[in-house]
């Protein structure tokens, strides 16, 4: 790949929008529902089964249910994404839409 290509690639990574919203973790074999907020919507199913798959994961339920049923019994789903004109609001925003979730899907906090 030559420079002009590479210099490209980077400054197109550097100008992508990052993806704002609330997510749910779905163990089916336990019936449970784990819902959150996540600044990059795009990015955080691979971190959250990362921490998941070393152990380290801070919600016990949520790792013990791993540790139980494995990567395979978890579903990663997007619910919203959250947009807004002035960044400033975008945090009570996810903090709002996060509870209406928590409370429309029965779901606990990944975080808990």
């Amino acid at each position: 790949m030559d420079n002009a290509r590479k210099k490209a690639l980077q400054q197109a990574y550097r100008e992508k929008k990052q993806l704002f919203g609330v997510y749910a973790v779905r163990c089916a074999p336990a019936g449970k529902v784990f819902v959150a907020a996540s600044r990059n919507l795009d990015k955080q199913q691979n971190s959250l089964f990362f921490q998941l798959r070393a152990g380290g994961h801070p919600n016990k339920n949520l790792q013990a249910l791993w540790n139980a049923h494995g990567e395979q019994g978890f579903a990663f789903d997007a619910l919203e994404e959250v947009t807004d004109e002035n960044p400033l609001l975008i945090d009570g925003l996810l903090k709002d839409r996060t509870a209406h979730w928590l409370k429309a899907l029965n779901a606990e906090p990944v975080i808990g």
